[in-house]
């Protein structure tokens, strides 16, 4: 491979202003779009060697064929045309967003003459004002119910609408008490317009001046003793305080924000984003994001609310995020103009903020476990995940058996590995193994001595059974009885691919372990975690699944889940060990180890405790504490 790109400008070419730049492809495809405060300082970077390149941006450097770019005049301006070139050319290097799901919206038509309140999943009406989203649309028609008992503006069709106007008979829902409009014949066109001027007011704010408009009205009537207007105005205060009391107060009573929890790996993120008026939440909407090229949190923030806030019309004054983007300045004075009045973004630190800010950061982390164990769970995925992966690595046939093996250890102590199966792209967890690895100078010997370990059951006699306890799914060290059964070794069963955690150097302690125990016939790769790359024995360069590639995703998971179950086996042997020398105190028997254990929190903590601190633990003796700490102490 070339070190050079064939389409590199020349030096002092590229402008130093600030502008927006755009990678195609030799059909003419936009690639990639970008801005830049420096386009030379920037462009630099994608032109560097190839070898230096991360492995994502070198795969959309070598597919491009040419680059260009145009100069702004301010960063501002090159932050509305990058956003405006996403949206015109959707590049596939570019993060991609996707709805969780497409979430019902209340929206109030204000270009109509007589706007009408309606319940929609269409965010493209000329002139609306949307509310929401709302998690179901059975929401949406509570809220409407409610709101109108307070704001009776017009509920019915635009058709229904002029045919009342035409005929000055009142529509239908306008004669059953369901629609405030002019149509029902009660109240004028401009009346009807103040009405709905504050059903927008109140929905954009919940605004608690209407509460204490209303009860100061109510009194007065009643002190008027006009118990019907009275009457009237209890019943729009009591769906005022019904509205406000369908969501909580997370925030003061006066704030409006946006508050987006974002969480993320390599290839993919989760966005929560919380609407929240008058300090309570009034809509959620979740997004999930596919990564081509590396960007950093700070840029994923900054297209997160490109994203969110391009064409919106309700721009709070604050915007909560996890992190500040490096552009945080142009971003407020490009939202401050959507918006008309100042915007502010800041990170959630302290207080009620940071509180719900864990709130939607938890959500996101589980939207985003759903996001990837999705597509494995699908039969017709788990099925285009295998073939990818045979295409990829070049195998004769699917692997239908994987087996995957990490090494995890505590700096270089107490080295322990792990062996997960997966087989038709599901895991079998009564097939995983754990290894204790005595002796071992770095993770590519301690990969080779588990592999040989591993692989030399496949060389056994068939005739060589397991005893295995049916009630347990378990290997038992001795016949039990008439209760066990016995049959193949499952080691005997040898996978069609090898996957180890790591990067070149533990593929070729794999390899090696595949060549000297006779078994080239098993294919081998690696998974390094920090790029999502995949090595083959031998190559220079690793294979760059793409980011929707199934194979990728079902790579991973047995990577996490390989990685999971070595720290598990880790710590239970650390238990044992630390349980096993306790055991050899004279008088200290398993309750009260775990009585210990308990109340120091740690083995570290217990190991540094004097003998005074030991007798106070509930069962422990002046004698007992001071033999406790002898033991440990020459441990």
């Amino acid at each position: 491979m070339a070190d050079v790109l064939p389409y590199k400008p020349r030096p002092g070419e590229i402008p130093t202003d600030p502008g927006v730049y755009r990678f195609r492809d030799a059909a003419g495809r936009v690639l990639y779009v970008g801005k830049a405060k420096n386009l030379r300082q920037r462009l630099s970077n994608y032109f560097a060697p190839l070898r230096t390149l991360h492995e994502r941006t070198r795969r959309m450097v070598t597919t491009a064929a040419s680059v260009e770019w145009t100069v702004v005049s301010t960063d501002v301006d090159s932050l509305q045309l990058e956003y405006m070139w996403i949206k015109e050319f959707d590049p596939p290097f570019n993060v991609r967003y996707k709805d969780d799901k497409s979430y019902p919206f209340m929206a109030v038509t204000l270009a109509d003459e007589a706007p009408r309140v309606i319940v929609t999943r269409n965010r493209k009406i000329p002139g609306a004002r949307y509310f929401g989203p709302f998690p179901k649309v059975w929401a949406v028609h509570e809220t409407i119910d409610l709101m109108i008992k307070a704001f009776p503006i017009r509920t019915c069709s635009d058709s229904s609408y002029r045919r009342a106007m035409q005929t000055g008979r009142p529509c239908f829902p306008g004669q059953i008490g369901k629609c405030g409009g002019p149509c029902s014949m009660t109240v004028s066109i401009e009346e009807h317009r103040a009405m709905v001027d504050d059903f927008v007011a109140f929905m954009a704010g919940g605004d608690e001046r209407f509460t204490r408009e209303l009860t100061k009205r109510m009194l007065a009537a009643s002190a008027a003793m006009d118990y019907e207007a009275a009457a009237k105005y209890r019943d729009k205060l009591s769906a005022i305080e019904a509205v406000l009391g369908k969501s909580a107060l997370v925030l003061p009573a006066d704030e409006d924000a946006d508050l987006f929890g974002i969480a993320e790996d390599e290839l993919s993120a989760a966005v929560q984003h919380f609407v929240i008026r008058g300090g309570r939440v009034r809509g959620v909407r979740a997004l999930t994001i596919e990564k081509e090229i590396d960007i950093s949190s700070g840029e994923l923030v900054e297209q997160v609310l490109q994203q969110a806030y391009g064409e919106a019309q309700d721009v709070p004054r604050r915007i909560l995020v996890p992190t500040l983007p490096d552009d945080a300045a142009e971003l407020e004075t490009w939202l401050r103009e959507r918006r008309g009045k100042r915007v502010e973004i800041a990170v959630a630190q302290r207080g009620q903020r940071a509180d719900l800010l864990r709130t939607a950061t938890l959500n996101a982390q589980q939207a985003l476990i759903r996001h990837k164990t999705r597509r494995t769970t699908d039969y017709v995925a788990r099925t285009q995940a295998l073939t990818d992966l045979q295409e990829a690595l070049g195998m004769d046939e699917a692997p239908l058996r994987i087996e995957c093996f990490d090494i995890s250890h505590l700096g270089g102590t107490n080295v322990v590995a792990s062996m997960v199966v997966f087989e038709d792209g599901l895991p079998r967890k009564d097939q995983y193994r754990s290894f204790n690895i005595a002796e071992t100078t770095d993770d590519t010997d301690s990969m080779y001595q588990v592999l040989r370990r591993r692989l030399a059951y496949l060389d056994r006699p068939e005739e060589e059974s397991e005893v295995v306890d049916p009630t347990t799914e378990e290997v038992v060290s001795e016949d039990v009885g008439a209760a066990t059964v016995r049959r193949k070794p499952r080691f005997a069963y040898p996978p069609q691919l090898l996957l180890v955690d790591g990067g070149q150097p533990q593929v070729e302690a794999a390899a090696r372990a595949l060549r000297d125990a006779g078994h080239t016939e098993i294919a081998v790769c690696g998974i390094a975690k920090r790029l999502e790359e995949v090595w083959l024995p031998g190559d220079d360069f690793p294979v760059i699944l793409p980011r929707t590639s199934e194979a990728l995703y079902l790579l991973q998971r047995l990577r996490d889940e390989a990685h999971r179950f070595a720290i598990t086996h880790q710590r239970k042997k650390r238990r044992n060990d630390i349980s096993s020398v306790l055991a050899e105190v004279p008088g200290l028997g398993s309750s009260r180890i775990k009585v210990l254990l308990k109340h120091f929190g740690s083995v570290t903590a217990l190991r540094a405790a004097a003998p005074a601190q030991i007798e106070e633990v509930q069962g422990i003796g002046p004698v007992l504490a001071q033999n406790i700490h002898t033991h440990l102490s020459t441990r």
